[in-house]
């Protein structure tokens, strides 16, 4: 008995060990990010770095916040990444529950073919996008980042909720069809209020992406006005110098939303992926 519990202890030590230099090294870059965002320019190519900055100044946070309409790119992403969240994650709930649900003719060859956007490397599909959304008059507009970024993730959302979906019974699904509810009825107030850990995973994968795209919307947005945050970021960085203590202090404010976004739904997250990616 002493020597299981000794390896036991010796596992659990080990396992925790693991994990801390993992984290260490997970945390280290965020750590040397904000460090360097309370530099002024002098002190940030320091050797060796200093990770507890002396002198600390607010100051490249004043400076990104009051020039080059940094806001208003904040709020640009803001309104891109929610809408285009939103969007993605109710046509894919029903896109999942259609799939996971009803029987009919080529179910799962439609299934399939929506999962090649999986298999299709999104910089591949930069030119006949551009094409397209000069077709449909959306280059240099919010709306043609936000159809774009739609598109993009609902074959991800789709396959994850599907999965999800399937495990629900069916027999709840049966019991209020007796009652008299319509196929609406129970995908919005049976499946949705169910797979609250699914829509968290998705809205979190979604957010992410579309928050920090950079090649699309530096493809079609020439427009100052129109620019989203991964573009205003950009800009502090020059030909022949980069401020960095301007790129950090930027990069600090872009990373806020996702800490918030991801704490807000991180009790759901494992649960979702996990059962999205077995089941279905």
């Amino acid at each position: 008995m002493r020597s299981r519990d000794r390896t036991r202890t010796s596992s659990v030590v080990a396992r925790h060990a693991l994990l801390s230099v993992g984290a260490l090294i997970m945390l280290t870059p965020f750590v040397y990010m904000v460090s360097t965002s309370l530099k002024s320019q002098a002190y940030v190519l320091t050797i060796p770095p200093q990770f507890i900055p002396n002198p600390a100044t607010i100051g490249n946070y004043v400076q990104v916040l009051t020039t080059q309409n940094f806001v208003t790119y904040f709020m640009n992403s803001v309104v891109v990444s929610t809408t285009a969240t939103g969007i993605s994650v109710l046509i894919s709930s029903m896109m999942a529950y259609a799939f996971a649900r009803f029987r009919f003719p080529g179910r799962e060859l439609l299934f399939r073919l929506v999962l090649v956007g999986l298999m299709v490397p999104a910089m591949m599909l930069i030119i006949p996008q551009f094409i397209l959304a000069k077709q449909l008059s959306l280059i240099d507009s919010l709306q043609g980042l936000v159809i774009f970024y739609v598109a993009a993730s609902i074959s991800l959302n789709t396959f994850l909720l599907r999965g999800f979906f399937a495990s629900i019974p069916r027999e709840l699904d049966d019991a209020m069809q007796v009652d008299g509810a319509n196929a609406w009825t129970r995908y919005w107030r049976l499946v949705m209020p169910l797979s609250t850990p699914a829509l968290a995973t998705t809205t979190i994968f979604t957010f992410l992406a579309t928050w920090d795209e950079f090649a699309w919307a530096l493809t079609i947005i020439n427009d100052p006005a129109k620019r989203t945050l991964p573009l205003a970021i950009q800009l502090f960085q020059g030909q022949n110098a980069t401020q960095w203590g301007l790129v950090f202090a930027a990069s600090v404010i872009a990373v806020l939303p996702v800490i918030v976004v991801f704490l807000i739904f991180q009790k759901y997250f494992v649960q979702g992926l996990t059962t999205g990616a077995v089941k279905g």
